[in-house]
């Protein structure tokens, strides 16, 4: 994963725990204002459990005040929703401790910590959470010392702990890999396995932002393979999927991790260099022309080869932003496949007056 990926993935993960953050505080009020409640109209308690209880209410409203606005209300992971489960839990157990122990009409919420940290956690956490949930039932269970049957007959009650976390964490690890491939699927080119400009735009956005703030210089690269209609014509379409994979495979060699690269469209490419120039970004897109002209590879039974064109484009000495870098890197490229392919143009403020290239044209010189 590059660097770009990670700060995506990052800023992903961050707001999917802001959403349950958000939810934990949810459910935070509702335990306060269900126990606020129950103890009005539940049989009288003595005045110690009811302080207590009253006790524990203001606890978990001042921590959830801190926690939803205070120090910690910015901070979004996992380990602060695993602090909530955890102060929950206590809280539960707490008020089930006074208000009957097994018998409390409370413990039933020994389960919405259960899925709470299957849905957040988990598949180990999940376990470690079932296991705080038996033994804190096992501690509720044996508070009043009863004849041996009785504490048989309730070892049956918690196997629906044990399942509910087994199939809890079974259901997380496969809800977090349908995530995955669906955010996969949703960031990434099918063919090239490179980001699709959807994502590009993204993660270039974010370059882009960091450039004009700290006044640093990037390079936008357009590539597109000579030749594609020819192989398409003689030997297929799945050729020339194939050759757009060998162009994929020759910028992903060359260039840098923190570097984007993505599938502009057909059998066009588009490259974001952070933080260099063009007199410096040149060297490696020679390379990379140079690698694809050498390049040979096998298609049912022929060996096929190509070559491809380039242009590239500066911020901010070519345009004010990544589209407008862009546009000028495509002026470019066509400037090198009208001149004979196989090579690299770099834009100059001579090229703006050239008319700019229709679609029909692009597939002429392709």
């Amino acid at each position: 994963m590059d660097d770009s990926h990670r700060t995506m993935f990052a800023s992903g993960v961050q707001q999917r725990f802001k959403g349950y953050d958000r939810i934990m505080g949810n459910i935070s009020w509702l335990l306060i204002a269900l126990v606020a409640l129950a103890t009005r109209i539940m049989p009288a308690q003595d005045h110690v459990s009811s302080v207590l209880l009253a006790s524990y209410c203001v606890l978990l409203f001042f921590y959830n005040v801190n926690a939803r606005y205070g120090v910690f209300s910015r901070s979004y992971s996992q380990f602060k929703t695993f602090i909530d489960l955890s102060v929950f839990l206590a809280f539960i157990v707490a008020v089930c401790w006074y208000t009957g122990k097994l018998t409390s009409p409370f413990l039933s919420l020994l389960y919405l910590i259960l899925m709470a940290a299957a849905l957040t956690q988990g598949r180990r956490i999940t376990y470690l959470m079932a296991g705080l949930a038996i033994t804190s039932y096992v501690l509720l269970a044996s508070a009043d010392y009863r004849e041996i049957n009785y504490y048989l007959t309730h070892i049956l009650e918690l196997f629906p702990y044990m399942l509910i976390a087994h199939l809890g964490g079974l259901l997380a690890d496969e809800t977090e890999s349908a995530r995955q491939e669906v955010e996969r699927l949703s960031l990434t080119d099918d063919v090239t396995g490179l980001n699709n400009m959807r994502n590009f735009f993204m993660l270039a956005d974010v370059q882009e932002k960091m450039a004009q703030r700290y006044e640093r210089k990037f390079v936008i690269c357009m590539i597109d393979a000579d030749g594609l209609k020819r192989i398409n014509d003689q030997y297929g379409h799945l050729a020339g999927t194939e050759l757009i994979r060998q162009v994929a495979a020759v910028i992903t060699g060359n260039i840098r991790t923190s570097d984007i690269s993505a599938r502009y469209g057909g059998d066009e490419f588009v490259i974001m260099f952070n933080e260099t120039t063009k007199s410096d970004v040149t060297v490696a897109i020679e390379r990379i022309i140079g690698d694809m002209a050498a390049r040979v590879f096998p298609f049912e039974g022929s060996m096929l080869s190509s070559t491809i064109s380039a242009g590239l484009a500066e911020f901010p000495e070519d345009g004010p932003d990544v589209k407008s870098v862009t546009v000028k890197a495509d002026q470019a490229l066509y400037v090198s496949k009208r001149s004979g392919k196989n090579r690299l143009t770099v834009y100059d403020e001579s090229m703006a007056a050239l008319p700019s290239v229709s679609p029909e044209e692009k597939d002429s010189i392709a």
